[in-house]
């Protein structure tokens, strides 16, 4: 095995060419609701379970806490969250979505199956199923 770099047979060079080219297609659908895909990991959470504290949101989406503040400070602005006290500690906040957040899901699930469908769509079956396999592996690992 060789030493040096070639970025056309390169893992982390084709995952980012991949992912980059999936964000600009999902950013460009989100946006026409108001959305980023920074704001994303978060709505998907609490699409999922709401009612749940910061620290969750930042562990099921595996961004950084700080980063879930600021997250969940523009998702408040935009109406689309509201904090409320934990009933079991003075200092924690659970985190719900507003009726206008809830009614977004039915329209924006459909945009992530999309933009990975077409992605997915130069593989075959079986190649699609050992591509998920594989990554979800690699995510468990992180």
């Amino acid at each position: 095995m060789t030493n040096e770099f070639d970025r056309q047979s390169s893992f982390g060079w084709m995952v980012n060419v991949v992912a980059n080219h999936a964000e600009k297609k999902f950013e460009l659908e989100l946006k026409k609701h108001g959305l980023t895909v920074a704001l994303w990991p978060t709505m998907m959470c609490l699409w999922e379970e709401e009612g749940v504290t910061q620290r969750d949101i930042a562990a099921k989406s595996k961004v950084e806490n700080s980063t879930t503040t600021r997250t969940l400070d523009k998702l408040e602005k935009l109406d689309l969250v509201e904090r409320r006290a934990d009933p079991n500690s003075r200092r924690s906040f659970r985190i719900y979505l507003t009726d206008k957040g809830r009614a977004m899901q039915e329209d924006l699930l459909p945009v992530p199956v999309a933009v990975n469908q077409e992605l997915m769509d130069v593989l075959d079956e079986s190649e699609q199923k050992d591509m998920i396999r594989l990554l979800q592996k690699m995510v468990a690992a992180i």
